[in-house]
């Protein structure tokens, strides 16, 4: 029997996670719009053996761009370009639902993962926030369950164009002058809801097939989409005991869609500050809470609960009428995850922000490389994680520190690969243990 591995994503955001980071002495705050940062962080990841590494994004500027680095180079662009001086990791873009269409958005995947040899992974989201809303002539956000309705729908019209060529459509006779075969092209002629495609992609069918289908909502119609389409899932959570509930959820709810539960992979995020004491490290995750404005953190906490400016104070605790997660419209479950932190831990504002600042709810760990790899082992082994989103506070360090301290001792515990494996290089959906999808114009005829 095969020994179950660690999966590793690299989840990189400008000069690092904590939105303090670009105030330290040793980050350039111009960094996340160069090319060479990326670069840079790319190959630390790979030499880590990382599966593969992330890049968020929003069809938005938020907030203030006096709180940190605003903006970001579109993930797609800068993937293809990272695919050129990378060889093995994968390569994983986030891109809405809410506000793409699914003929171009198919397209570019479709590029990135042929030019990348097939290590391309599409991060599905719908866009919550009426900012983002009034960017494409609306006045005001689609409802939750509207969202996740059109975005069943554009996976199911990409699904269809990805496979609307035969992976033997290209027949490249010279000497009969036939280049394809048209009998193995496709036109979807979708009409649905929300979308009408009618003819086939412009590119052929990729050595993926399609590229990693990712997800990252937790809610309960997030939960559903994934058990329905995800292959790998990234979640926010606090403890072990929330993360095995949503373990076991989700793995139940993909073998009532009749999958296999091995087939989806949950992967929480963690933002690991790593010193060579324990002191150390808490010395250097203080330094960045040093580095918080507050003033920035209570306009952004308002806006993510969704209260009017000017509710909050700082050393004063959340209200205690809030409304619950079936009134939000927005991102459901982190808001569940932030009320749930306050109250479980008693927290002011100032100190929710504190805890705040360093993942927007993810797990945050200061501790020694023996501490943060017991952790991730924790989790891995006890059935609340099949890996983990690594999402380092300070960028590039924290991410170097990962790679030259923390990745020795998984490996050294059997717990991840010492080299990438294959001979030809493994796609991204081979590395997850996943198959090649059949083509569904033609999986009826085998």
């Amino acid at each position: 029997m095969t020994q179950r591995r660690l999966h590793l994503n690299a989840f990189l955001m400008n000069t690092g996670h904590h939105e303090a980071s670009w105030r330290l002495p040793e980050s350039d705050p111009y960094a996340h719009v160069e090319l060479d940062h990326y670069v840079r962080l790319a190959r630390i990841a790979e030499r880590g053996t990382f599966d593969s590494l992330f890049l968020a994004d929003s069809p938005q500027l938020w907030g203030s761009v006096a709180q940190r680095p605003a903006g970001a180079l579109e993930p797609l662009t800068l993937l293809t370009a990272l695919a050129t001086v990378t060889e093995h990791i994968g390569l994983i873009a986030t891109a809405s639902t809410s506000y793409n269409s699914p003929y171009n958005l198919a397209r570019k995947f479709a590029s990135l993962d042929i030019i990348s040899g097939g290590r391309a992974g599409w991060n599905i989201v719908t866009t919550a926030g009426a900012e983002a809303a009034r960017n494409f002539g609306l006045d005001g956000e689609p409802a939750h369950a509207e969202r996740y309705a059109r975005a069943a729908e554009f996976l199911g019209v990409a699904l269809k164009l990805w496979d609307s060529w035969e992976d033997d459509a290209i027949v490249a006779d010279k000497a009969a002058g036939v280049w394809g075969d048209d009998a193995k092209i496709h036109p979807p002629r979708h009409k649905g809801t929300y979308f009408s495609v009618e003819g086939a992609l412009n590119v052929p069918r990729t050595p993926q097939g399609y590229p990693l289908l990712v997800q990252a909502g937790s809610s309960a119609d997030g939960r559903r989409f994934a058990a329905r389409y995800a292959e790998a899932v990234f979640t926010a959570q606090q403890t072990l005991r929330d993360a095995r509930a949503f373990y076991g959820d989700l793995k139940s709810r993909t073998a009532q869609e009749g999958r296999d539960p091995d087939h989806i992979k949950v992967l929480p995020g963690i933002v690991p500050v790593i010193g060579s004491t324990e002191a150390e490290a808490r010395a250097a995750e203080r330094l960045l809470e040093d580095h918080i404005v507050y003033d920035h953190g209570v306009g952004r906490l308002e806006s993510l609960l969704q209260l009017p400016a000017g509710t909050l104070e700082l050393d004063a605790r959340l209200p205690a009428d809030l409304p619950p997660e079936s009134a939000v419209e927005g991102a459901k479950s982190r808001y569940t995850l932030i009320v749930e932190l306050a109250r479980r831990e008693r927290l002011t504002v100032r100190q929710l922000i504190g805890r705040l600042g360093g993942g927007r709810g993810h797990l945050t760990f200061a501790g020694t490389p023996e501490q943060v790899a017991d952790q991730i082992e924790t989790w891995f082994t006890q059935g609340a994680a099949d890996g983990f989103n690594i999402m380092p506070a300070v960028l590039p360090s924290g991410l170097e520190a990962f790679v030259e301290h923390v990745v020795p001792i998984l490996r050294t515990r059997g717990l991840l690969r010492t080299e990438y494996d294959g001979r030809p290089r493994q796609t991204l959906r081979e590395r997850y243990g996943l198959p090649r999808p059949a083509n569904q114009y033609t999986a009826s005829l085998v």
